[in-house]
């Protein structure tokens, strides 16, 4: 079943999406009918990883489309505009949230403007338009893979933190992507898995979608990889990103900045796997990305069980912010980006706004 399956995906007028909150014990697709709810699936985590909430919001912008009652182009316009404010409060930080919902409205908002476009015909384009952004992220997915993996050495041991394969996008994976990639390519590859409190998606979702590879891991407390490079020895380490800044400074699931301090001590290179659109150039350094503070009760519970004593105060950051200096370089569709990050990112973010290819 799984990788046959896009994570999310539109069937019969409705958004679909694998159900992550439930894995690894069931795998179910949710289906949700209004941009309401396809807002509240982002919003408890049905559906999780910036490229893969980018794609559930395109989504939700083509199904406000499809199921708008406007009877002409403003009011429908109108209607787009409201669905994509409710959708923008889902999550703060995940850039690829509002680099979607922003392309819809444009692509909206460019097709009324043609003399013959009708209500119809926009709904129509608004679908479109949602699935060229889930098949570009599959194909996007795919190139980060071939780059990142010319950095994996055959035999290596990989540290992971997170979840960024299949589950965190459309399909194939970022950071996972790229172990995925260099197994394919028949690399021996072991994986130590961080387990990544408090809602362990790597435990539950990264060990879930390398058991069904085929692909060798460990899973390891997220304290633990300190341990592991001073005894075991680690090669390299892989994140995701929710969001980087023109510096280079990248927000990632929360516990990446304490992994990179540990692999910056150990001499252990430092890679973030990203698409382009997860580059926000209009922020010039991670102190300024939002960071999401979820309920305390993720903390305080596990499985829905209380483990700690009630009444106590807990803090809960979704994310943190990794200085660029931890980084050792950030691979992207266009290849793999090295220090200094706020002149090479600017650089090719002028050589793909020249539409040439990034050298």
């Amino acid at each position: 079943m799984f990788d046959s399956v896009r994570t999310v995906y539109w069937e019969a007028g409705q958004v679909c999406m694998i159900d992550q909150r439930i894995l690894p014990e069931r795998f179910e697709i949710a289906r949700f009918e209004t941009y309401p709810a396809v807002a509240d699936a982002i919003r408890v985590m049905v559906v999780r990883g910036a490229p893969a909430i980018g794609a559930a919001a395109a989504y939700g912008m083509a199904l406000a489309g499809y199921n708008s009652p406007a009877k002409d182009l403003p009011t429908l316009l109108t209607d787009l505009n409201v669905a994509a404010d409710v959708l923008r409060r889902s999550r703060p930080t995940a850039v690829n949230l509002f680099w979607a919902i922003d392309r819809m409205l444009k692509h909206a908002a460019a097709l009324a403007a043609h003399p013959t476009a009708t209500p119809d015909s926009l709904r129509a384009a608004l679908l479109a338009e949602a699935e060229r952004i889930a098949d570009e992220d599959v194909a996007i997915n795919r190139r980060m893979g071939a780059h990142g993996a010319a950095l994996v050495p055959d035999g290596a041991t990989v540290i992971h933190h997170c979840n960024t394969g299949s589950l965190a996008t459309v399909q194939w994976g970022t950071a996972l992507g790229v172990v995925r990639s260099a197994h394919a390519t028949g690399k021996r590859i072991h994986v130590l898995v961080d387990e990544t409190r408090p809602r362990l998606q790597g435990a539950r979702l990264t060990s879930w979608e390398l058991k069904h590879l085929g692909i060798p891991h460990t899973i390891i407390a997220d304290g633990a990889s300190g341990h592991y490079m001073r005894r075991r020895g680690v090669d390299l380490c892989l994140v995701g990103a929710d969001r980087i800044a023109a510096n280079g400074d990248t927000a990632n699931k929360i516990g990446t900045y304490n992994l990179a301090l540990v692999a910056r001590a150990h001499g252990v290179p430092f890679y973030v796997v990203a698409p382009w659109s997860t580059i926000d150039l209009s922020l010039a350094h991670g102190d300024l990305i939002e960071i999401e503070e979820r309920s305390p009760d993720e903390v305080t519970s596990l499985a829905g069980v209380r483990i700690a004593p009630e009444g106590v105060a807990a803090g809960n950051p979704a994310f943190d912010v990794t200085p660029n200096h931890y980084i050792t370089a950030i691979v992207t569709e266009y290849g793999v980006i090295r220090p200094p990050f706020v002149v090479n990112l600017a650089r090719l973010a002028e050589q793909i706004g020249r539409g040439g290819q990034p050298s």
